[in-house]
């Protein structure tokens, strides 16, 4: 069943500071009794709700708003002032909620976000908080934050720097973490560490909520990256951290500086790289054929690409084929063109994927020179998998594997509907934004989304749950393993490589059981291993369900 959040008896307002409280705030499904007990007498209308009207009533609200924007702002009221109601709505409904809260209508929440919020959440880290980062931290009114999600707001999605508007992104993870793995939203803290911005929109907008100065960067961004991450770990100690939308300049390096130092990832990196390893899986499944016989062309060579062909390398050399042999297996195309050995532009991340080969600078001559199994889009460029590249692809393959994981929508190198009308429906498919059912040929094919969400939430509720002290790529790889082993045939049947969100729960419960087996069987969990990990799991997950405040 799960637990539910207490709070002592003792600590409850009463009045209109109790109906101003989203963590108690129960609105209309106050009792008769608790009304009386409460001073909520006449505060509300005399109709007592059950939680689940109030759910038809929030569905009902929602769904007259025009615009997903709207949606967005709609759902961040209610999460302003009934938590509960909040999330026991995403859980109940995920497939209509969690595009609203999420990707990909959190992309223009975020370019928005100055002229939207309604009340700030999360903490705000500065230059100006130099010195005093712990005391700043203390301010959090929750002691026992179990996650932090921190963003410097450099890359937000496929959409650039956007600065302090970059906070919707931590405060969607977060959410995530509560309505897709039942991790307790007082557990956790978004943070965004503003530096500045070097985008000319944001400085030119007169409502800006953030810092108007040139993105720090260097010494001054170091100093205060390192002490944000020292006073976190002191004021919450063991506190899982998860770096979330840095600009490859400082991704990469500020991931491998602390993941042996502290309890930390980075989602794009190493998230991505599990969740597409898991769809590889399944599309091995219809295939037949075996992993280490792939070949991976991605368009982009940030960190989603490095991080996925990390990822299927390591996959691949468990296999049994040798990490040279692995890496030629996968390629990168960036703007300059084919990633080749001899380019002089390389940054260091692409250099392990800097292949020989003459230059190419057409993606679809790529696609018909290196014949892949499977392309990867996570260029953000929209609309790059032309029909050109799609039928190069079911040329080559009988069963093309295609993921155009870019977001948001608008960035999506191609929609599922493409897809399987260049490849005959033949496309095996997958997209970081959600589309809806194509009907081909008589046939209704169901895309999933290969999406981050289906990883990250297990990944930290397994690493909190057995007070992990790092977060390897191990973990990651046990995840991927234990999603796809909850896609069903049935799934299969109908295109999807991906479990229904519907069932996201019981999936992540699944994978932090797989995470937390790692970090028993490495010595990296500090709590004792109990007789059933999945069962502990479940245990733990917090689950909005109002209680009784008197009687």
């Amino acid at each position: 069943m799960g637990s539910i959040r207490k709070r002592p008896k003792a600590a409850h307002p009463t009045g209109t500071a109790l109906l101003r409280d989203p963590e108690l705030n129960r609105g209309a499904a106050f009792t008769e009794a608790e009304r009386a007990a409460l001073g909520l007498d006449g505060l509300l209308p005399p109709r007592v709700y059950t939680l689940e009207e109030q759910v038809d009533l929030v569905l009902e609200h929602v769904r007259r708003l025009p615009a997903p924007l709207e949606k967005y702002i709609a759902l961040e009221g209610l999460h302003n002032r009934n938590e509960t109601l909040f999330f026991r709505t995403l859980i109940d409904h995920p497939d209509e909620m969690v595009p609203l809260v999420y990707t990909p209508t959190v992309g223009t929440a975020c370019q928005q976000y100055s002229h939207i919020v309604q009340r700030p959440r999360g903490l705000f880290i500065t230059p100006a908080h130099r010195g005093r980062v712990a005391k700043v931290l203390r301010n959090w009114p929750h002691r026992d934050v179990a996650i932090i999600v921190v963003t410097d707001g450099s890359r937000i999605l496929g959409l650039g720097d956007l600065g302090a508007n970059g906070m919707g992104i931590p405060i969607g993870k977060l959410v995530l973490y509560t309505a897709c793995a039942g991790v307790d939203p007082a557990r956790t803290l978004p943070v965004t560490i503003d530096v500045g911005t070097n985008n000319e929109g944001c400085l030119a907008d007169p409502l800006y909520c953030g810092l108007k100065r040139r993105r720090a960067d260097g010494a001054e961004y170091d100093a205060l990256v390192a002490e944000f991450i020292a006073a976190a770990r002191k004021v919450f100690p063991g506190v899982l951290i998860q770096f979330e939308d840095f600009a490859n300049r400082n991704a990469f390096r500020l991931l491998e500086r602390w993941r042996e130092r502290a309890c930390a990832f980075n989602d794009d990196i190493q998230g991505t790289g599990a969740v597409l390893l898991a769809g590889l899986l399944s599309a091995m499944r219809v295939t037949g054929g075996r992993l280490q016989d792939q070949r991976i062309l991605c368009l982009g060579a940030g960190g989603a690409a490095t991080g996925l062909c990390n990822m299927v390398v390591s996959a691949m050399t468990i296999a049994g084929l040798d990490a040279a042999s692995a890496l030629r297996r996968l390629w990168m195309f960036d703007t300059g063109g084919l990633v080749i050995a001899g380019r002089s532009d390389l940054a260091e991340h692409k250099q392990a994927y800097a292949h020989k080969h003459p230059p190419l600078g057409n993606f679809s001559a790529a696609v018909k020179a290196l014949r892949p199994t499977a392309i990867v889009g996570v260029s953000t460029a929209g609309g790059a998998f032309t029909e050109a590249v799609l039928r190069a692809m079911a040329e080559v393959n009988a069963r093309p594997i295609v993921f155009a994981l870019s977001n948001p929508t608008a960035n999506s190198e191609c929609t599922a509907e493409q897809a399987y009308q260049a490849t005959d429906g033949r496309a095996l498919f997958a997209s970081g934004s959600p589309f809806g059912p194509a009907a081909l040929a008589g046939k209704t094919l169901v895309p999933r989304q290969c999406n981050n969400s289906y990883i990250f939430p297990g990944v930290g509720l397994g690493a909190i749950a057995c007070g992990a002290t790092r977060v390897t790529d191990e973990m990651f790889l046990a995840a991927a393993h234990a999603l796809a082993a909850e896609v069903s045939e049935a799934d299969l049947a109908q295109g999807s490589l991906y479990p229904p969100l519907t069932r996201v729960r019981e999936v992540s419960a699944r994978i932090a059981a797989a995470v937390a087996e790692v970090a028993h069987a490495r010595g990296l969990a500090s709590k004792p291993k109990p007789a059933d990990v999945l069962a502990d799991i479940r245990a733990q997950m917090y689950e909005p369900r109002y209680r009784s405040y008197v009687g």
